[in-house]
Formats: C-alpha cells, structure tokens, sequence
C-alpha cells in the first residue's frame, strides 16, 4: 500500500498525495521547523520573504486577520507580534496547528486555530479584514486553488486586504528555470507548480470578488531571489 494513504483521513487528497512526507508526517513535521531547514527549501530567502510580508500586515487593533495555513519558522510567531488582537489560523492537519500553538504559548496576544479546508472556509461572509497567504496557492492543483480563492474573495471585507507571498510568474530567465535539470527538480517536489506559474491570480480574485458584489483596487508587489518569488498586497473594495 502506497505510504500517502496513511494520511489520507480528512484530508485534500492532493495534500495526502503528494505532500505527507513535507507537512503530515510527524516526524518530517519535526524536520521541517528549523530555520536552517526552512530557508534552505527558499534558497536562503525567508527571513527576507518574512521582512518584505509583514510591513503589509495591518496595524489596526480592531481588525480581524486569517493566516491561511500554517507555516513553518517564525512567521506566525512574527505576525503575533503586531497584532495585539491576536489572529485567526486555519489548517487542514491539527499536527500543524498543535505546532503553531505551542510555538506561540508564551506570546499574550491569542491565536485561534481552527482545522478547516482551505477550499470550504466556514467563517462568515465578510469576516476578515485581512487575510495573510503564505506559500499555498502553489501547492495546490488548479480546481482547488481556484476554490480557495472564491473562499478568500467570500470572506474578506470590503476595505480589507489580501497578502500573498508566493513564487512570482513564469520565472523564464532566471537560472533555476533556464537549467532543465534544476527546472526537473522543482517541479517533481513542487508538482503543481508549473501551473500557478502560469495562473492568472489576479483575475481569479477579481471574478470571485465580483460574485460577491466586491472588486479588486490596488495591487503593490515586490519581487525577491531575481524575480523568483513575489510579495503582494491586493487591496478589495
């Protein structure tokens, strides 16, 4: 029996599949939260990815903010640290979200973890002012990263805003892309990756925002690692 059905339970199944060994197993989740680890996996770029996220992270007290899916090193931990309201996070592994919460015990500002699906949020319409998505999109095939997105369109507020840090476009003149065997690589770990290079996101949120009577107003990005990952903040009206 092939190892990824052990973790399939409650699971999307393309987590299940092809990423058990990164996120669900215990002991890779072990492994993968250590800052060198982390920053290896981005060529030695987190602590800037991080720098370059949380100047976009609101600063209003009264403002609801998701952090969708957790994420291993400091981040989390960070944006605690600049919301005296604490934050909501939301993950589909209870092993992930037992790991954000010890990580931020010691940290008075809450953290509220809920184990949901990306894909089917059950918060309300409208509730977050703020939503922080950092290294998802990419893992997941295209049906179910356009349904997270209808569900982050759904619930954010107008006046809100949604951070996204990701790998950047179709990256065709850096070198990791230009050399076949890096390309090869990456694209057997990361096997959904090839096609949110070529993902329209910004026309997805803004037909998923206008369902909602919502659209899309500034969008400001900056790209890192020559233009191989991007940092942007959409703004919804």
């Amino acid at each position: 029996m092939a190892i990824y059905r052990r973790f399939q339970d409650g699971m999307p199944w393309y987590l299940a599949r092809y990423y058990w060994w990164a996120y669900l197993w215990d002991k890779s989740i072990w492994f993968f939260d250590h800052q060198p680890i982390i920053n290896a996996i981005l060529f030695g770029n987190y602590r800037k990815l991080q720098a370059m996220t949380l100047p976009h992270v609101t600063t209003n007290p009264m403002h609801q903010v998701l952090q969708l899916t957790c994420v291993y090193g400091e981040l989390t931990g960070k944006l605690l640290e600049r919301l005296p309201q604490g934050m909501f996070i939301a993950d589909a592994c209870v092993d992930q979200l037992k790991l954000a919460l010890r990580k931020t015990a010691n940290r008075p500002n809450p953290l509220h973890a809920t184990r949901l699906n990306a894909e089917s949020l059950s918060y309300a319409d409208n509730s977050f002012d703020q939503i922080i998505v950092f290294f998802l999109f990419h893992e997941m095939p295209h049906d179910a990263r356009e349904r997270c997105i209808a569900e982050i369109a759904r619930t954010l507020r107008p006046g809100g805003s949604l951070i996204l840090t990701e790998y950047a476009p179709l990256p065709e003149k850096h070198l990791l892309y230009r050399f076949p065997l890096t390309r090869w690589i990456i694209s057997r770990l990361e096997p959904f990756l090839p096609d949110f290079w070529r993902h329209n996101v910004r026309a997805s949120l803004e037909h998923s925002l206008q369902q909602h009577g919502k659209s899309l107003g500034a969008e400001i990005h900056a790209d890192c690692f020559a233009s191989f990952y991007r940092v942007t903040s959409f703004t919804i009206k």
